[in-house]
């Protein structure tokens, strides 16, 4: 039976050493299961992979704020980057917290009845178009957390869709509603308990201050350690090509790209600005031909994430910018 793997071969928990057992092993102890495929297909890269971990934990998992509102805030953002695969992680994850109505509503497209959680929902797809990027619409204690939950998935959500295939499990099973629910209670034990702040930073392998943002909390240096990580891919490209890419980004507005995308390179000339804009704004439309045209024999899987996790990130800064400038103004 094929994994959920596309290109890469990672590092399954079993064979990991160093730093990478390191992050599977906690990732097993605060998310409840260390097999993650969307943090597994960034163990060819240990920076990569830690600094990821270390954003959605200090966020989603240990960040203020209740569980139910923060992966209602994933669950949005994942539906407004079209990623199939964590719309249905983040279903199965509130059917873990308890609120099997709301997983199933939310899933089905429809607004939550509670007014709170409808403006949580609301401003987490809103945060894919950086001109309609607002504060959140929790109290201020609480607003770090939830721009990095924002912000980790609109990484995660490009890893998952680049990389991964569409079904979470095996056989599409996560479209039968018994299922998710089953699924999510196997979860609810770990899901409620909320890990100490901070325990993911000594993991990093890079240390630095965070943004204004996330105001001193443990979420803003693992967001700088996402950020150093990521923008390595950038050597991958020759300099007119990451110009290009950097150029186009900083002009999206956050529409999702027509099918005839005129700035998009074609793939036999510039295969390598191709891979990268796309995971940046289309990570979905990555198709075997993208990846074959880019990879040569002398690009490894840790060149992959990492021009991948490069493209991702350059959507990913965007957006944490305009957080910035909004919550500054």
């Amino acid at each position: 039976m094929p994994g959920p793997f596309r290109y890469t071969q990672p590092t399954p928990p079993k064979s990991a050493t160093g730093r990478t057992a390191e992050v599977y092993t906690q990732i097993g102890e605060d998310f409840g299961m260390d097999k993650l495929a969307t943090f597994q297909v960034l163990s060819p890269s240990d920076e990569l992979l830690s600094s990821a971990w270390s954003l959605m934990r200090e966020s989603l998992l240990s960040g203020e704020g209740t569980r139910t509102g923060k992966e209602l805030a994933a669950l949005g953002v994942s539906q407004a980057n079209r990623c199939q695969f964590c719309v249905d992680a983040h279903t199965m994850l509130l059917h873990a917290t308890g609120d099997h109505r709301l997983a199933e509503q939310v899933a089905a497209d429809g607004l939550p009845e509670d007014e709170g959680h409808a403006r949580i929902l609301a401003w987490s797809k809103e945060s894919r178009e950086p001109g309609k990027v607002s504060a959140p619409p929790v109290p201020k204690s609480e607003q770090p957390s939830y721009i990095g939950t924002a912000l980790a998935f609109h990484f995660i959500n490009r890893i998952a869709s680049a990389l991964l295939a569409i079904d979470l499990f095996p056989g599409g099973a996560q479209r039968y509603r018994a299922v998710r629910s089953l699924a999510g209670r196997s979860l609810s034990k770990a899901v409620r308990r909320v890990p100490e702040p901070g325990l993911s930073l000594p993991l990093l392998t890079h240390q630095a201050a965070g943004p204004s943002w996330a105001a001193g909390k443990p979420v803003g240096n693992a967001f700088a350690a996402l950020r150093s990580a990521a923008l390595m891919g950038a050597g991958l490209l020759d300099e007119d090509d990451r110009k290009y890419v950097e150029a186009q980004v900083a002009q999206w507005d956050g529409e999702h790209p027509p099918a005839d995308w005129p700035g998009l390179p074609a793939r036999d000339d510039r295969p390598g600005a191709r891979l990268a804009l796309l995971a940046a704004l289309a990570p979905y439309s990555i198709a075997d031909e993208d990846v074959a045209a880019w990879r040569t024999p002398q690009h490894t899987d840790h060149c992959l994430v990492h021009l991948v996790g490069y493209g991702a990130f350059l959507a990913v800064d965007r957006i944490a910018t305009a957080f910035e400038t909004t919550l500054e103004s």
